[in-house]
């Protein structure tokens, strides 16, 4: 038997009801080690082009690594790989929490989902054995309620689940799919995809000791190293405290964060909303996902008149931001309302502070009809008006319910008027909220990253420039990433750490692993994720092998872009980015040849950005329309996709 993995991908025909059980030897495993590279290969070789993403001919491909499962901070996740019904891209959306370990346990290392269920379903899997059953009842049910009933009818109270509520059910664009109701597949609308299978849950059960390692005890001293060692990193520090929340913080000190659909860089009161100030009200306790012991994910709880209810957990930085201060709301409570609503009907919180933000903005220039907004009063500040619209985005409810429950791309397009302009979405993804005016490598991620506008594609810029500490700094270097670079620079420089730090996030979506445990300016170090893999599986690898995977999975979902018509014109920003963000009232901290006018009113110079890209798909071997070249797919081993696209 192999060690890490158990040789077994599931293989459901939601149709048919057929479902099989597919074996790889491990040079395929090797190859693709699992998450996004392992959905990848599935996505472009056994799907057609042009699949509309909500027919039953689109795959679902949940998938954790080979890595899942072992006993160490950062190994609980798994991607959900499908044709985004958001933007008709690849999307690769990572998870944590519980349920990829179990699955893991129960005996596979992934399940390819296809066809349309004729009535609601849910999969149960205990220990390999595999069902199809009826999920009528819990059709329609808010994810807590359905999770609980399913639950209790397989007399499993520590089943864990992938489940979907009413916006999955609805087919919003950017549902999400969330496991203990709380930890989140979010962007890019894989829970429309689940609703359009009639699919409400995929359930597992297993063994914990029927997964094997090679090296155990190996295992554990590294687990025990980063236990040990993880508070004297800065942001694992403030992650433990004030989870992601603490971000907000360091936005508002440098009037950095997103105000009012991206407009502004600062609101009054935005520390209502800090990590700090979850700690001291509504914060009641800290959680985390399978081994790990930072325990970043906040647990939260309010009474009247917003009573909302622990079990949903609480905010993030994203949340805080995108339902907060990008909607002109400073209100803590609100936005844990929302967060509430959003894990209870499965909607990414992102897409949908960035679409409700969107509309504020078209409806107070007047560019949003009065007969379009049934009646609200969609004005930025109005907190109880926000509440409302995530009710009627998960439900489809009203006019402006279903106009909002399909992103900003197509609502802009609807509206028209010039709207376009401050549409903030890449590719049809609503942008997350790290401004690119002040982080340009996080923007070339928005604008050329496969699933358009995530944030999890590089390393945010901040962690190398002239302020970072040097504990960041340190631990790229076995990159290749020697020096600091400012957060503003479009240079040759920037768009040389992009390409390398591109690759490497590109391994950590492949292995499913957790980027505030892994990323090159976290606590474990790069010389420990070889060791855990080895430790793991056995084999001799190296952090060469491990950036090829990484290049792997960013052509092959390179590859399917271009398949399904992306081109390089595609790998843009919104017009709204190239004009100045004024930033007042923070401290500037002269260095050498910073230049001060930039760094109080940062804009992106278009052109300068278009080069950057140039430059991009020139060190990263790519034609100048964004295909990438034979000899590339050839060199990674992947000679097969040649014929996709070609």
């Amino acid at each position: 038997m192999p060690n890490g993995y158990n040789g077994k991908i599931l293989r459901v025909d939601l149709t048919t009801k057929q479902i099989s059980v597919e074996e790889h030897d491990e040079v395929w495993y090797r190859t693709y080690m699992g998450g996004g590279c392992m959905g990848a290969y599935y996505l472009l070789n056994e799907m057609e082009k042009g699949v509309d993403p909500l027919s039953p001919d689109n795959l679902l491909i949940m998938a954790p690594s080979i890595m899942t499962g072992a006993p160490a901070a950062g190994l609980s996740r798994h991607a959900v790989v499908t044709k985004s019904p958001l933007t008709h891209t690849f999307l690769d959306s990572q998870g944590g929490g519980w349920w990829a370990p179990e699955l893991k346990f129960a005996g596979y290392d992934a399940i390819v989902i296809k066809g349309k269920s004729e009535n609601p379903c849910y999969i149960w899997i205990k220990n390999g054995a595999v069902e199809i059953r009826d999920a009528s009842h819990v059709w329609g049910k808010i994810t807590g309620e359905a999770q609980e009933d399913i639950r209790a009818e397989l007399g499993e109270p520590k089943a864990r689940m992938l489940i979907i509520g009413p916006g999955g059910e609805n087919m919003v664009k950017y549902a999400c799919i969330l496991n203990e109701c709380k930890h989140a597949n979010g962007r890019g609308g894989s829970g429309a995809v689940m609703g359009s299978k009639n699919l409400k849950a995929v359930v597992v059960k297993g063994d914990s000791k029927s997964l094997k390692f090679a090296d155990y005890d190996k295992i554990l001293k590294i687990s025990k190293w980063f236990a040990e060692n993880y508070m004297d990193n800065p942001s694992n520090k403030s992650g433990y405290y004030f989870g992601s929340a603490d971000y907000l913080t360091h936005q508002t000190e440098w009037s950095e964060l997103p105000t009012n659909n991206f407009a502004l860089g600062n609101i009054k009161d935005a520390e209502n909303l800090s990590g700090t100030t979850m700690a001291e009200t509504i914060l009641t306790k800290r959680e985390r996902c399978f081994a790990c012991p930072v325990t970043c994910k906040r647990v939260v709880k309010t009474g009247a008149p917003y009573n909302v209810d622990p079990f949903y957990g609480g905010p993030e930085y994203e949340t805080l931001s995108a339902l907060g201060s990008n909607c002109g709301i400073v209100d803590l409570e609100a936005v844990a309302k929302a967060n509430e609503l959003c894990n209870k009907y499965s909607l990414d919180t992102i897409s949908t502070g960035v679409t409700i933000g969107f509309a504020m903005e078209c409806y107070e220039k007047g560019l949003l009809a009065a007969e379009d907004c049934d009646g609200l009063d969609i004005r930025f500040g109005n907190k109880d008006v926000m509440l409302e619209l995530v009710e009627r985005i998960a439900h489809r409810k009203g006019r402006i319910g279903n106009l909002l429950a399909d992103g900003v791309k197509i609502l802009s397009e609807k509206i028209g008027k010039g709207s376009e302009n401050f549409a903030i979405h890449t590719k049809g993804l609503e942008v997350a909220l790290h401004d690119p005016r002040v982080k340009t490598g996080v923007g070339m991620g928005y604008a050329c990253g496969a699933i358009g506008g995530d944030h999890v594609v590089v390393e945010h810029d901040n962690d190398f420039d002239e302020f970072a500490p040097d504990i960041y700094v340190e631990q790229a270097k076995p990159l290749g990433i020697l020096r600091r670079v400012n957060s503003m620079s479009v240079g040759p420089e920037k768009v040389r750490n992009f390409c390398y730090l591109q690759d490497h996030f590109s391994l950590f979506d492949s292995l499913t692993i957790c980027v505030l445990t892994f990323a090159p300016v976290r606590t474990f170090k790069m010389k420990h994720l070889v060791e855990l893999l080895d430790a793991v599986t056995g084999w001799e690898t190296s952090l060469w092998e491990l950036m090829k995977l990484g290049e792997r999975r960013t052509n092959l979902a390179k590859a399917f872009n271009y398949r399904e018509g992306f081109r390089r014109k595609d790998d843009k920003l919104p017009e709204r980015f190239y004009s100045a963000l004024v930033k007042e009232n923070i401290p500037i901290v002269e260095f050498p040849g910073m230049n001060k006018e930039k760094m109080l009113a940062p804009k992106i110079d278009k052109e300068e950005f278009d080069a950057a890209i140039d430059l991009m798909y020139e060190m990263m071997n790519w034609e100048e329309d964004g295909r990438p070249r034979k000899a590339r797919l050839h060199e990674l081993d992947v000679g097969w996709a040649v014929e996709k696209i070609y």
